[in-house]
Parts: structure tokens; sequence; C-alpha cells
């Protein structure tokens, strides 16, 4: 997918305190108003702070799933929810993807910006692969996948690149670890593979 109609216009300040600690934004736009973002690898608690950095810098309003735990604590749940959050409840998260590629697929109809972020870890420790929810959402909606990329060797941020999946998913795991496969998290033996769980 290499068309990138949408553009958007985010903070200078921003990508100001990026560039004053050495990090640099990768974006040059998105292929559609509607998609599910994948942020790679997920090892540190900087990634949130670099992370909502970028998501400022870029102007890119999301949507983003968490611990239902987190959005009990008052100023923080409050926050969170400002900033997109959607409290999941892991031991009970059924009907949310489907719930999702509906709303995905309901904003496309009228016209209307959403994108779902995720870190497909779901943790900052070291697992054996990675939860199915984003692939899931972006299959059933049928909108792209954009790759996103927190890489601290080299402090580049941003999107890497879009997949338009096909459902195989041996094949679209293959071509998602070939964008994100070389990108390094603040504690490289934390990063799981990339694979989706059984």
């Amino acid at each position: 997918m290499t068309e990138r109609p949408v553009q958007l216009r985010g903070s200078a300040l921003a990508r100001a305190l990026l560039r004053l600690a050495g990090w640099r934004i990768l974006f040059d736009g998105l292929p559609a108003a509607q998609g599910v973002a994948i942020v790679y690898p997920h090892t540190s608690n900087w990634d949130f702070v670099v992370g909502l950095l970028a998501k400022w810098g870029i102007g890119i309003p999301v949507t983003f799933w968490g611990k239902d735990s987190l959005f009990r604590i008052p100023l923080l749940g409050r926050w969170m929810r400002w900033l997109g959050g959607v409290p999941v409840d892991r031991a009970s998260a059924h009907g949310i993807v489907g719930q999702m590629a509906q709303s995905l697929r309901d904003a496309r109809r009228d016209g209307r910006f959403l994108w779902l972020a995720l870190a497909p870890e779901g943790t900052r420790k070291h697992t054996d692969g990675w939860r199915s929810g984003f692939y899931h959402v972006a299959l059933a909606a049928q909108v792209p996948l954009g790759l996103v990329c927190l890489d601290f060797a080299r402090r580049e941020v941003g999107f890497k690149g879009f997949l338009a999946l096909g459902g195989d998913r041996e094949a679209d795991l293959a071509a998602i670890g070939a964008t994100l496969g070389s990108c390094t998290g603040l504690r490289p033996a934390q990063a799981s593979p990339i694979r989706l769980k059984p």
C-alpha cells in the first residue's frame, strides 16, 4: 500500500521534544481514514512516553485498548480515556474484536476517522507470541494494517509501512516480520517473536 491520501498535522512542540531527545518520526501519511496500527516492540514503560509524543507529533487521534485495572485509578483512568483508551478485561475480552471491527466498518461508511493502535505483545515481558486481536479486527473490517516501529537503537518511531491482510496467517506474519523484524526495543531480550499465539 503505497498511496498516502490522508495527511495529518501534528504538534510542532511534540516533534521538537522528540528531536531534542534524539528521535526521528517516521510518517508520510495514511492510506485510509480507518485502520489498525500495531506498535512493536513493547519492552519498557518508556515506550508509552515515546509513543505518546509520536502520536501528538503526527497528529493522529487513536483508540487503544488497555488493562481495565489501569482505568480504575481515578485520575489515570480519566486521562487514559481522554487519550482514546478503552478498558479491556483480559479475562473476559470476548466480543471486543467484533465490536471494534464493526466500529471501523461504520466509520468507513460514515466517512469518520478511526484508527485503533495496539501493542500486539500485550505486555512488556517476553512471551511466546502476539495476541491475535489486531489481526482479526483488521481482517474482519478490511482496513489497512499500519506497522509502527519503536526502535531505540535507531531512535526512530513511526509508520514503516502498511499492509492489506490477505487472511493467510503465515504469509501475513511473514510480511509483518519483514518490516518490523529489525526494530529494537529498549530491552531487546524482552521482545516477543513475531508470530501469533495458538
